[in-house]
């Protein structure tokens, strides 16, 4: 079989959303090479555990196997969810491509809008980003923390143990889910997380005609307004364990940036913004990082999330 007609592994998770999302950067990457590409499922600690992700590791726990399986030869490349990925690089690893985004914004889902809930209404969601927000916009709720898959947590709502639930707008997207959405939170309410709607693709960085041929399905805006978020987290994590919320964007070829560090209990948030070069995204990041820091990010730990 020549290179050209090398049939390409992928790794992905075993979960609906995750092979929903492989499958279609797969159609891209055959779409824009020729190559065919073959989904082969990984199970990560993050999909057998039950514990929350802070308990067990992090984002971490939903890449590390993926990561595994890479460099020990048993796929080619791997996608992942971008917000999933640790900040820091992973030795023997690249990341080839980051596709054009999907809508970044977190989505309500259940009967009703925010405002329309009663005092007390149980919201469910499992990550200390979204939790901090939510009592910051409605302090008189209950936030239950909860583990699963869409499906699951969507059921939730519909057996009646929630009365809503907060999920990514571009995950619900993706397996056709859009029609549970009561409400679409708009960045200046809710800051998505960094990286949020958009994939990575990872394969190894000793393979420089992978990483060129991945690199066709990739989008320069889109990699350098998720490079600008994750700066931003990276730099907080040294300094601050508050939920960070970051989300930038290219138009005019003028990244915008906005980046906001909240209290776990929603009472305090620092929220900044700056712009800068597309091919500047690191160091804008990094400086608006550093903003908040000295605008006091680093108070805002707070007790229990």
């Amino acid at each position: 079989m020549t290179e050209s007609d090398r049939r390409l592994r992928l790794g992905t998770r075993r979960s609906l959303m995750a092979t929903t999302q492989s499958g279609l950067v797969a159609d891209a990457l055959t779409q824009a090479t020729g190559h065919g590409v073959e989904l082969v499922g990984v199970t990560t600690e993050g999909d057998v555990s039950k514990a929350l992700l802070a308990q067990i590791g992090g984002t971490g726990v939903f890449v590390n196997a993926l990561r595994d399986r890479l460099l020990a030869g048993g796929v080619d490349f791997a996608v992942h969810s971008l917000k999933d990925l640790p900040t820091g690089p992973a030795d023997g690893i690249a990341l080839a491509a980051v596709p054009r985004r999907d809508d970044p914004r977190d989505a309500l889902c259940g009967p009703h809008k925010l405002a329309d809930l009663p005092a007390g209404a149980r919201v469910g969601t499992g990550s200390p980003r979204r939790v901090a927000q939510l009592r910051a916009l409605r302090p008189d709720l209950e936030i239950v923390p909860i583990r699963g898959n869409a499906d699951t947590r969507l059921r939730k709502v519909a057996d009646g143990e929630l009365d809503a639930v907060v999920l990514a707008h571009a995950g619900l997207k993706r397996i056709g889910r859009l029609d549970d959405v009561a409400e679409v939170f708009e960045p200046d309410a809710m800051l998505p997380a960094p990286g949020q709607g958009a994939l990575a693709l990872e394969c190894r960085g000793d393979d420089p005609e992978l990483v060129a041929l991945l690199a066709t399905v990739d989008d320069p805006e889109t990699r350098a307004a998720v490079l600008a978020e994750r700066t931003v987290l990276a730099v907080l994590e040294g300094g601050c364990s508050a939920p960070v919320g970051a989300f930038a964007a290219v138009t005019e070829n003028t990244l915008h940036l906005t980046a906001a560090v909240i209290a776990h209990d929603g009472s305090r948030q620092v929220r900044l913004s700056a712009s800068g070069r597309p091919d500047e995204a690191a160091e804008t990041g990094r400086a608006l990082a550093e903003a908040l820091l000295d605008r006091g990010a680093a108070d805002l730990m707070g007790e229990g999330a």
